[in-house]
């Protein structure tokens, strides 16, 4: 399985990206390690090194701005993973984070996948951490994140 296939974003794309990532990190406080990630994101695909400021000025996009300029499933389904990604990043999916991920999945017409979404996350966290020997009580953690984010509820 190909987690992360080779997308070619637009500038617009990856601010959309950029931006409703930093919305879910900010839901519930933003973490440190969540700010890192947008921050390294968007600096990386064309924003300036004042990353985070940039994107708190910008605010979250609009549903519809983020549909629009995320007009494929491939880049919506890339949004969502990420999004995912970015919710595990402090260890703990908060409730607002789960919502959020949900809406923008809805909203994205990803809703029917998003379980499907959310295991292909758990198998790329599992395979990440592969080298750890104690795979079974490593499967059981990365599954409650999971169950955290909504998988099951």
């Amino acid at each position: 399985m190909n987690f992360f296939p080779e997308i070619p974003l637009t500038t617009a794309q990856a601010e959309a990206i950029a931006r409703g990532l930093f919305h879910i990190a900010q839901s519930d406080g933003l973490h440190e390690r969540e700010a890192a990630l947008v921050a390294s994101f968007w600096a990386d695909a064309g924003g300036s090194m004042n990353a985070l400021s940039e994107l708190a000025r910008s605010g979250p996009l609009s549903n519809e701005e983020l549909s629009a300029v995320l007009d494929t499933t491939e880049l919506r389904r890339l949004f969502v993973k990420t999004a995912l990604l970015l919710a595990f990043a402090d260890g703990q999916v908060s409730g607002k984070e789960s919502d959020l991920v949900r809406k923008y999945a809805g909203e994205l017409g990803l809703g029917g996948e998003l379980a499907h979404l959310e295991e292909q996350v758990k198998e790329y966290l599992l395979g990440q951490l592969s080298h750890i020997h104690n795979t079974a009580a490593l499967a059981e953690i990365v599954g409650g994140w999971i169950t955290g984010c909504g998988a099951d509820g």
